[in-house]
């Protein structure tokens, strides 16, 4: 098995409104988790070294705090992250699933290429990340993605 897991989607939104959606800390609860997981945005600061944490909730029980740092920030290209890594670099403790994810952002006719990979340390790591939903967490997602996007348009 490979230590990267891939989605890829046509998404049907302008790639500016897909961007916005992963960057502004107001949109991301509506789209961010598979419903009815409830995500709030504790910290997000949207450069290389900026911190990202997300809190989850479903049913009234409590996920634990994701929390992660940028390492790449190319407005509407491209978007990396770690939870390996907090603030400024600076490393996480805790039991982390470690990884980083790359997103990307590309015009398509019919709205954004957009391609999420994240990337393991070791093939175990991956398959453990597969078991947990990686595909089906992240499909959900993008579709709720999508939907959210496009009712920014109008």
């Amino acid at each position: 098995m490979t230590t990267d897991l891939t989605l890829h989607r046509i998404l049907r939104a302008p790639r500016a409104l897909v961007w916005d959606c992963w960057t502004n800390p107001a949109h991301l609860p509506h789209w961010f988790a598979p419903k009815p997981v409830v995500t709030r945005v504790v910290a997000m600061d949207v450069r290389a070294g900026g911190r990202f944490v997300t809190a989850m909730s479903m049913d009234g029980t409590d996920f634990p705090v994701g929390e992660g740092s940028f390492l790449e920030v190319v407005p509407q290209q491209k978007l990396v992250f770690t939870d390996i890594l907090g603030a400024d670099y600076k490393p996480n403790n805790g039991d982390k699933l470690g990884f980083a994810a790359i997103l990307t952002f590309r015009d398509h006719p019919d709205g954004t290429d957009y391609t999420a990979t994240a990337r393991h340390f070791d093939a175990e790591t991956a398959a453990k990340h597969e078991e947990m939903g990686f595909s089906q967490g992240w499909g959900t997602a993008a579709a709720q993605l999508e939907s959210y996007a496009q009712s920014l348009k109008g």
